[in-house]
């Protein structure tokens, strides 16, 4: 089963988001079982990296740039997300398991 945003949503407890870290809980309901997974807060395609000719040059550009950039948490037409990548730290705790349809919780 491939992982996307529909499938990995029913385990979602809670999401919490700082300055730095979004930390997501993923529930099992079949187990109650819960894990924690936490991932930097950045576009999910990689960090935002200037050089230091850029800030030094273009100060107002680089802020803008870097708090200005569009992170999606979650989205049912995108495929790189903030769950998702959260979800990929853990997914080795999960299974997909066909008669529920739904992952649940690997013991």
């Amino acid at each position: 089963m491939q992982k996307n945003n529909r499938n990995i949503m029913p385990l979602i407890e809670f999401i919490k988001i700082d300055k730095y870290h979004v930390s997501c809980s993923f529930k099992c309901s079949v187990t109650n079982r819960s894990i924690i997974s936490v991932v930097p807060f950045e576009p999910y395609e990689g960090k935002i990296e200037f050089t230091y000719k850029e800030i030094l040059l273009h100060p107002i550009l680089s802020y803008n740039r870097y708090y200005h950039t569009p992170i999606t948490i979650f989205g049912n037409n995108c495929h790189e997300t903030i769950i998702l990548k959260a979800f990929e730290k853990v997914a080795q705790h999960f299974v997909w398991d066909e008669k529920e349809n739904k992952y649940v919780y690997n013991q």
